[in-house]
């Protein structure tokens, strides 16, 4: 006795029923035994490479016609969503749209169990097993299943809750009939089909004796019974178009059957929203930025590599909190009672780079060593564009991967190269020098902890990395010199000095830095990040 059970990864089951405009916002619930079959065979022909359906597909079918299946239904609501779709002409200037509702079965993680009374030979069950493991959504396209075959010892517990109609019964309170559709036995349809095909047939009779008929004869003949399939698997093979155009009522072969179903069946109510697992905390995502036209000289110059931050930054705080307070320390740095996090420099730092040394900001590296939780995760996911100003326009996000700061390292080249310069070789390095010019976070003084040497190494003791060797302000020179038009400023919270250098520190041992080595003010937006190696000749570090 054939019975698959269905789960619904995306929670949802979309299909109208037949006989109703999709804008009715009526939902077919249960999927009619007529949806069912007609799935199956189109699974043949798209998996299982048919031509046409096989001697043991054909009489897999037909005992599945013969018969009305019943059901198991999961817990359901009624749900929709409406879209106005554009139809491609203008009125007054805009775009005209028309409204079109989309109505699902809203179903959570339950299953649903189809079930149908008859006897499989071991070929039909095997086919059948096929199709169904291979069946890939039932109803509308966005309705993805997962079907596979239920054991023959499963079904004497299950409990039916809706099931064809037999005459004269009456199930009482609690239940509910409707109409569906399904096909005719095959058998039934035949003995139907056949007087009604010789009646027509009489007004073309072929020639007595051993006279072939004529080629026009012969295409009067089947042009007079092509509106009536041969069997009940041509008629489940034709689609609306056709019959509609053979002017059918409904499908040929098809008949409206009635079921009873629990009255509570589908609900109407506050959709059951699916419980989405938890996400691996990660603690670095990596974003590409791209131009609408393309065109790299269209995105932001290096220069603004803090107010490109800042921008993202506050994008993606919104997100997070939808106008509500946020919680998401790792992006905000600040605790449950608004108090910045202090010590470790562990939540989020959002840094803009160019990473194929063309000037322009082409990617943003977002790190948090603290990790990026759920909401800050799905707020970096389902970013899509960002801001700049004097620019072209918005520019496009996307996520290009996420992980720890070592999965970075598998990027291809060319962008490789300055990956490595930022994170590092895997030995570590002696020399670091400024990517980004080193703003001070203090005011600056000539000698003590707030001299420029001893704010540098307070900063790198802050993040758990040595105290430089030693430290140096490079020379203003064709190497050094973009770093003087690098905006230095954040919104409503200039430095306390409004100056930037370009450092080169040199450590007594190779340092492997266990985050981007980043110092100073708007370090977490940018500025102050320093790369492995030193200037090569052309301007890069190399």
């Amino acid at each position: 006795m054939p019975a698959i059970k269905v789960s619904f990864p995306a929670g949802r089951y979309h299909a109208t029923p037949w006989g109703h405009h999709v804008n009715e916002g009526q939902i077919e619930w249960p999927p009619s035994p007529w949806r069912l079959l007609r799935a199956l065979v189109a699974c043949g022909f798209a998996t299982q490479h048919w031509r046409e359906i096989p001697e043991a597909g054909r009489s897999l079918i037909c005992k599945l016609a013969d018969v009305l299946p019943s059901y198991r239904l999961p817990s359901a609501s009624a749900a929709h969503s409406r879209h106005y779709m554009p139809v491609g002409t203008l009125d007054k200037g805009r775009e005209k749209t028309t409204l079109v509702f989309d109505t699902w079965a809203n179903i959570g993680d339950d299953d649903l169990v189809i079930h149908w009374d008859c006897s499989l030979t071991e070929d039909e069950r095997s086919l059948f097993g096929k199709l169904v493991d291979c069946l890939g959504y039932l109803g509308r396209s966005e309705s993805w299943i997962e079907a596979e075959v239920l054991d023959d010892n499963f079904i004497d517990s299950i409990q039916f809750t809706a099931v064809p109609h037999e005459h004269g019964q009456q199930r009482g309170r609690g239940w509910e009939q409707i109409t569906t559709i399904a096909p005719l036995p095959n058998n039934d349809y035949t003995a139907w089909r056949e007087p009604i095909v010789e009646n027509l047939l009489r007004e073309f009779p072929l020639p007595a004796g051993k006279k072939k008929p004529t080629e026009k004869l012969l295409k009067d003949r089947a042009k007079t019974v092509q509106p009536y399939p041969l069997d009940i698997l041509e008629c489940l093979q034709k689609d609306t178009a056709w019959w509609k155009q053979q002017r059918w009522s409904q499908p040929p072969g098809s008949q409206k059957v009635v079921y009873w179903r629990r009255s509570d069946a589908l609900e109407v109510g506050v959709p059951y929203r699916m419980k989405t697992p938890a996400v691996r905390p990660v603690t670095t995502m990596l974003l590409a930025i791209t131009s609408p036209s393309g065109n790299k000289s269209a995105l932001p110059a290096v220069a603004r590599t803090l107010p490109q931050a800042e921008l993202l930054h506050r994008a993606l705080v919104g997100l997070v909190g939808k106008g509500s307070k946020v919680d998401c320390p790792e992006l905000t740095g600040k605790d449950k009672l608004g108090q910045p996090l202090s010590g470790t420099h562990s939540h989020a730092h959002i840094l803009p780079v160019d990473l194929d040394c063309d000037g322009h900001l082409d990617h943003v590296v977002i790190h948090a060593p603290v990790g990026l939780g759920d909401l800050a995760q799905q707020a970096i996911r389902s970013m899509r564009r960002t801001w700049t100003k004097g620019g072209v326009g918005d520019m496009q996000l996307a996520l290009v991967g996420c992980g720890d700061l070592d999965s970075m390292r598998l990027i291809p080249e060319p962008l490789l190269d300055q990956i490595t310069n930022i994170l590092g070789p895997p030995g570590g390095s002696t020399t670091w020098v400024s990517l980004t010019p080193f703003v001070p976070p203090r005011f600056q003084k000539k000698q003590g902890k707030n001299s420029l040497p001893g704010q540098v190494n307070a900063e790198l003791q802050s993040r758990g990395l040595p105290e430089a060797a030693h430290i140096e302000v490079l020379p203003w020179d064709s190497n050094t010199l973009p770093l003087r038009h690098f905006v230095r400023c954040r919104i409503g919270n200039p430095p306390p000095t409004d100056v930037g250098y370009p450092l080169q520190i040199r450590f007594s041992e190779p340092v492997v830095p266990m985050r981007p080595i980043a110092l100073g003010y708007a370090s977490h937006f940018g500025l102050g990040l320093f790369a492995a190696g030193g200037f090569g000749s052309e301007g890069s570090v190399e």
